[in-house]
């Protein structure tokens, strides 16, 4: 029972809708603006920096929060799972019919939560590429792809690595098309600078 518990938690903390609940405090309706994504890049965009990064913490803290409390309730291999159902549930959040964000941040404070080694090395990297090249999505896609090979590098157990190529892989399939906009110098950079409504 603690097992599902535990489950049920992180679906739960995962799915909550800190972009579209910051877009409704301000009024408005993220999926009809920018990229119509509910993640913290699109809130950055449409809503501000401030907002931005206070979506960005937010979703960051879900993912953590969530095999946390896996860890309390039960014993490995379950907090990995509940980290995977943590990114799931961002993905996936039964509140807004199932069409959520990306699942970057999410996964990010999975590993802050499993793997704080390799997060101390990711965190600063995303921050250094969107910083560089102002595309959220190559910092995403860079540290995403990256999070695996240096769980193994690091010596973490097999699982922790698997755990980590899982999320990886569905970070980058969710962003399949931002990949091609990249390729065809499309892909929307980021700005300081609030989107009209």
């Amino acid at each position: 029972m603690t097992e599902a518990l535990a489950l049920v938690v992180a679906y739960l903390l995962g799915s909550i809708p800190s972009g579209h609940l910051a877009g409704r405090a301000h009024g408005v309706d993220l999926r009809t603006m920018g990229s119509g994504n509910m993640g913290a890049a699109n809130v950055f965009r449409s809503l501000g920096k401030k907002m931005g990064i206070a979506v960005l913490v937010a979703d960051i803290a879900k993912g953590a929060a969530a095999v946390v409390v896996a860890g309390v309730l039960t014993d490995d291999p379950w907090p990995l799972v509940a980290g995977c159902v943590a990114v799931a549930g961002h993905i996936f959040p039964v509140w807004l019919r199932f069409r959520g964000g990306k699942g970057v941040a999410t996964a990010a404070g999975v590993i802050v939560g499993l793997m704080p080694l390799v997060a101390a090395i990711v965190l600063p990297a995303w921050f250094v590429l969107v910083a560089l090249t102002r595309y959220t999505s190559v910092g995403s896609i860079v540290t995403a792809a990256a999070a695996a090979p240096l769980a193994w590098a690091l010596d973490y157990d097999r699982s922790y690595v698997a755990l980590a190529g899982l999320m990886a892989c569905a970070v980058l399939v969710k962003h399949r098309s931002n990949m091609v906009r990249l390729i065809q110098r499309r892909e929307n950079r980021i700005t300081l600078r609030r989107t009209p409504a």
